[in-house]
């Protein structure tokens, strides 16, 4: 089914997750726009609401339960529940080998790209489980692939990104729910990446950018993840998906 669905995005004031709440709204779903930044999320909110569509915007840092909290709750008392959760904020690392990570630096990186994206679908199981159905979408990334794609902190996040989608799926597909994930390549987003060019890490990774391939329209990415919660993808299920030009299979 599609259309009149209940669907959450984070870091959907920007990039993937803007691309992403659009194309949803514009098939007719009701979309709960979290990001970190407010001003961006409502913008969002504004496109939405100007091509006939329905959204709400939820500020706030996701990697914080009180956030995960509001963030469920506005999806079940403004639109019924949850039916379509889109794990897909995330911050770059700054390309650093580990020796070089600072404590900081890692936790940060694991906090927002692994621990949120946990935290928000444990908080979403319940409806989803009472309803006897849900998609489950998370972006991880060519990191979640391969050793070559990023620094230390941010390949072992986007692994893990990688594992706990498996996991749900197994965990969860007796119970009509499904998880996914896509591995975007290069994209054409405002995350930045501020790298001391000159250190190991990015050093030794420059070389492997060569087969990136093209970089991608956020737009792009956001038609698999609409495919993935689709009912057209109603089988695929613990799938983890290259979105990224063939980069993957160079």
């Amino acid at each position: 089914m599609a259309g009149g669905r209940s669907v959450i995005v984070t870091g959907a004031g920007s990039g993937i997750g803007r691309a992403t709440a659009l194309a949803f709204a514009a098939q007719g779903d009701r979309v709960v726009v979290a990001d970190l930044d407010a001003e961006g999320a409502a913008a969002v909110v504004d496109e939405i609401e100007g091509a006939g569509g329905t959204a709400v915007a939820v500020a706030g840092d996701l990697s914080e339960q009180a956030v995960v909290d509001r963030v469920t709750a506005t999806a079940v008392e403004r639109f019924g529940g949850v039916e379509v959760l889109v794990n897909n904020a995330g911050i770059m690392d700054r390309m650093s080998a580990l020796a070089d990570v600072s404590d900081a630096e890692w936790e940060r990186v694991l906090r927002v790209n692994l621990t949120a994206p946990f935290l928000l679908t444990r908080a979403v199981l319940p409806h989803m489980l009472a309803a006897g159905r849900g998609a489950i979408v998370n972006t991880a990334s060519e990191a979640g692939l391969r050793g070559s794609a990023a620094g230390a902190a941010y390949t072992a996040s986007k692994h893990g990104v990688v594992g706990l989608t498996k996991n749900l799926a197994v965990m969860y597909r007796k119970q009509g729910i499904r998880a996914n994930a896509i591995c975007p390549g290069g994209t054409a987003t405002a995350i930045s990446v501020e790298a001391d060019q000159a250190a190991h890490g990015p050093s030794t990774l420059r070389p492997h950018f060569v087969n990136l391939g093209r970089v991608s329209r956020p737009e792009e990415q956001a038609a698999a993840i609409v495919f993935l919660a689709s009912d057209a993808a109603s089988n695929i299920n613990g799938a983890i998906l290259p979105v990224d030009d063939g980069w993957a299979a160079v």
